[in-house]
């Protein structure tokens, strides 16, 4: 018999993974459409009740993001100029409907390529917090999201939170989308840029885009040509000359590969471009 559980505590939820095999339901956005009209043949443990996954704090060392913190919550939360980047992706999760049920470790545990928190977090050099009932464990965002729908999730283990450190949550961000529409659309193509300006030059830079790969992926290459630039319009010249290898881009009915390769490169220059305060914008049409 499918079992269906709602705990209020976190131990008792990691307990009951533990135990026996569990599809997990937060804001269900992601859940039940995946589902459609089937028969359910796994227990459902709905985590909606633990209320302490949910909320934003700072701590001497992170921001730490419950794993229930919603979209809507990320957008109206406090939070330094570096997390832009990721409050302008939150605005292009969807409807505002969505956004206020959709949580934030949902759309890393999904684990779409076109998942659009997932740049913004890793610009934010992001880990996940990871635990079971006999060990909590914290991931590199990158090695957390192992391709499309998969994760480095064990058996047992849930998702209690993400987390930033206070070393990266510096600078200035910046998000910017591409889909065939400009708005409520899956990205063609996706970039967050982080950039930290000390006396008119880069001193750090962080760039990563989604939906042009299985998974999201930090350009290396683009950040160490970034650095030691002045932050000018120039800046474009690094990111136009520079390979981006990093990327295997994916075809699908959105785009092709090559037409991906293209737009990749396009949006990076924009996004760096409103990183570094030179313009605006946050969604291509």
């Amino acid at each position: 018999m499918i079992r269906y559980a709602k705990p209020t505590m976190v131990d008792e939820a990691l307990a009951l993974l533990g135990e026996d095999r569990w599809r997990i339901l937060a804001g269900g956005t992601d859940f039940y459409p995946a589902q459609g009209a089937k028969p359910f043949r796994d227990n459902i443990l709905d985590i909606n009740g633990l209320a302490t996954l949910r909320g934003i704090e700072e701590t001497d060392g992170h921001w730490r993001i419950g794993a229930r913190t919603t979209w809507t919550d990320m957008v109206h939360h406090p939070l330094p100029a570096a997390f832009d980047a990721l409050k302008a992706a939150a605005r292009e999760v969807g409807a505002i409907q969505i956004q206020n049920v959709a949580s934030v470790a949902g759309n890393l545990c999904n684990a779409s390529p076109a998942a659009d928190g997932v740049p913004a977090l890793l610009a934010l050099d992001a880990d996940v917090e990871l635990r079971s009932a006999k060990v909590t464990r914290h991931l590199p965002l990158g090695e957390f999201i192992l391709g499309n729908r998969r994760t480095a999730l064990d058996p047992g283990e849930m998702v209690t939170a993400i987390r930033v450190p206070k070393r990266s949550a510096v600078g200035t961000s910046a998000f910017v989308k591409l889909g065939a529409r400009r708005y409520l659309v899956i990205s063609i193509a996706m970039a967050a840029a982080r950039l930290v300006i000390e006396d008119g030059m880069v001193a750090d830079a962080a760039v990563a885009v989604g939906a042009c790969s299985a998974v999201a992926r930090r350009l290396a290459g683009v950040e160490a040509a970034l650095r030691g630039q002045p932050a000018t319009p120039a800046l474009v010249d690094a990111v136009l000359t520079t390979p981006i290898d990093e990327l295997s881009p994916i075809a699908d009915v959105r785009g092709s590969a090559e037409y991906r390769e293209q737009a990749a490169r396009e949006i990076v220059v924009r996004a760096v471009r409103a990183a570094a305060g030179l313009d605006e914008g946050k969604v291509a049409a």
